[in-house]
């Protein structure tokens, strides 16, 4: 779904992503691990248009999409879920869905339902305002809220920052739910290791910028991955 050629980027005359090549496979998560300032959101930036590519290519289900602008992206199946539980304060939690869900007709509504079902701990506070939830409520609002455009790729930055460890299970799970289908790939960025390098089909480590360490996930990975960042 996602290929990344020894993609470099930056912001003016700094290059802050060094030469990565990275992989998500067709329904599958890939993770990107690494402490702050790693160079983990930068790329992500990258993928998502956000920042110019100065060398190496970004390709969509095979389509080179490295000079292709963040809305060309998101035509083609690109969602993201930026750090902070970003939501309409001020909206209920049904009318931050809505929004986007009426864009896309009746099956806006279906992914809705579809959200609502994937994160269960929403429903009963469809009639609260967003600004009144819970951390853990809130991403789990603006994860069913990327779900409701019917991605084919959802890009997650840190979903798991500040959030209670049975809120992180359920994300998790959900996460779990959704590329068990095939139909989505995710690619996760995060600082926890445990729960992203176990739910992981691959992970890499990312220091100053470059890949420094990468491998198959799984629970049998956990300490090999903790070992890398500790390095």
């Amino acid at each position: 779904m996602l290929e990344l050629d020894a993609v470099s980027t930056g912001y003016g005359r700094t290059t802050v992503v060094h030469d990565v090549d990275l992989a998500v496979p067709d329904g599958g998560l890939t993770a990107v691990l690494g402490h702050n300032g790693a160079g983990k959101t930068t790329l992500l930036r990258a993928v998502l248009g956000l920042l110019p590519v100065r060398s190496g290519a970004v390709r969509l289900a095979g389509e080179d999409v490295t000079r292709r602008p963040p809305h060309q992206r998101v035509r083609r199946g690109v969602a993201y879920v930026p750090q902070g539980q970003q939501s309409f304060g001020q909206l209920t939690t049904r009318e931050n869905l809505q929004v986007v869900a009426d864009s896309f007709g009746a099956a806006g509504r279906r992914r809705t339902r579809e959200a609502l079902d994937l994160f269960p701990a929403l429903e009963p506070l469809l009639g609260r305002p967003a600004g009144l939830l819970s951390g853990g409520q809130r991403q789990q609002l603006a994860i069913a809220r990327a779900l409701v455009t019917g991605p084919r790729l959802l890009v997650l930055d840190e979903p798991t920052e500040g959030i209670q460890p049975n809120v992180v299970h359920e994300i998790y799970a959900a996460i779990t739910t959704l590329t068990g289908g095939g139909d989505l790939s995710v690619l996760l960025v995060e600082q926890h290791i445990g729960y992203a390098v176990e739910h992981a089909g691959e992970y890499a480590v990312m220091t100053s910028g470059r890949i420094t360490h990468r491998g198959a996930g799984g629970g049998r990975a956990v300490a090999e991955a903790r070992e890398a960042m500790a390095l």
